[in-house]
């Protein structure tokens, strides 16, 4: 079918194997090799939006936790001592 997106081939080996046995371990229902790709993939997605949302949620909680700490222009002093 023609299409405009990219497609991907891969070949169940080395390392792509060992990930798809360790997934075919924790999801044993699943027994297509394709629907284990396609559920670590999913896991994938998941894993990085929960890690984005937790860096977002520990920057809004630490925001301006500083404020106050350091004097106006102090930073401009500091790069004074640096070496060109």
């Amino acid at each position: 079918m023609p299409t405009t997106k990219p497609r991907y081939t891969v070949t169940d080996t080395g390392d792509l194997s060992d990930q798809l046995d360790q997934a075919q371990r924790r999801w044993p229902e699943i027994d297509d090799r394709k629907e284990l790709l396609l559920k670590l993939a999913a896991v994938g997605r998941d894993t990085l939006e929960r890690e984005a949302s937790e860096r977002r949620r520990a920057v809004e909680e630490t925001a301006g936790m500083l404020s106050g700490v350091y004097e106006p222009g102090e930073l401009e002093r500091l790069r004074e001592d640096w070496p060109e």
